[in-house]
């Protein structure tokens, strides 16, 4: 199949949707709401709400049925990067191609706009229709603990504490499984729910979530060494000059490239149930191998 094509009309059926999910930049207060669209709006590459909604397609779903899952899961990850780039955490002056929000609207406006992306995430989330196997609670559950306190959040914390320190490759894949794939793994497991997806579809769908997830996560560190910040739309470098946990860190920049290719396959293995269905998560999951090459 033709990726590029795809890709651009997920992103618009995406953003059309976030645009009418979140309050206009006027309603009051309009600096946050400002902020809060500025951030989300900045150009992200939506690959989480992309994935939710292929993972509702190969599930055998409606599009329009994961799509405030979608939103859901886009929200939560703007406002991680909002959070992630405060200068009390990675302190990064640039993201998606611009400045990074707290440079815009101020340090406080920015965590302010990140617990209100956060939290609108969950109203969004109520827009879920119900199936025969799954239930808003269900798909609450699901969002909140990839977002919290042992997924998301653990890994963001670990992150942290690991700076300038020698870990192990075990300490690397939990940093790597929490602060990245977790979200991820969530995004197509939501896309399955809204799909009705079977017990049996469900388990392949967050196996091919956990592998491709740490895939995109050992690329990502594999292009912050590689790439120009031009290229990435984000500081490149960064991880080395704070001395961040990565795997060419710890594996070195070979052994990473080679990691990636055996998760990508144990993505595609993933798959195998699910037959052509999945076509374009396969294709998805390549794409992302190849951001290395």
């Amino acid at each position: 199949m033709e990726l590029k094509p795809y890709l651009v009309a997920r992103q618009k059926e995406v953003d059309r949707s976030l645009d009418r999910f979140l309050p206009k930049a006027s309603a009051p207060p309009a600096t946050l709401h400002r902020a809060m669209r500025y951030s989300l709006f900045a150009g992200g590459k939506r690959l989480r709400p992309i994935l939710c909604l292929a993972a509702a397609e190969a599930c055998g779903g409606r599009i329009s049925h994961a799509l405030p899952l979608a939103c859901a899961v886009e929200c939560i990850h703007t406002y991680s990067l909002v959070h992630d780039d405060l200068p009390s955490m990675d302190n990064d002056d640039l993201r998606r191609g611009r400045a990074t929000c707290h440079k815009v609207f101020g340090d406080g406006i920015a965590i302010l706009a990140g617990d209100a992306l956060l939290t609108i995430a969950f109203e969004i989330a109520t827009h879920f229709r119900k199936t025969s196997r799954y239930e808003l609670r269900d798909v609450l559950e699901e969002i909140a603990q990839a977002a919290g306190s042992r997924k998301l959040i653990a890994g963001q914390v670990a992150d942290l504490e690991a700076e300038g320190r020698r870990i192990d490759r075990r300490q690397l894949r939990y940093i790597h499984e929490n602060k990245t794939a977790a979200l991820l793994t969530a995004s197509v497991r939501l896309g399955a729910m809204a799909a009705n997806a079977t017990p049996k579809q469900l388990s392949a769908i967050t196996a091919f979530g956990r592998a491709l997830g740490l895939a995109f996560q050992v690329i990502d560190d594999i292009l912050d060494v590689t790439q120009t910040s031009e290229k990435l739309g984000k500081s490149a470098g960064k991880d080395v000059a704070a001395k961040k946990a990565t795997y060419p860190a710890v594996l070195g920049l070979e052994k990473s490239r080679a990691e990636a290719r055996r998760l990508t396959s144990d993505a595609h293995r993933a798959l195998e149930s699910l037959g052509k269905n999945a076509s374009v998560l396969r294709t998805l999951a390549d794409y992302l191998l190849q951001r290395e090459y």
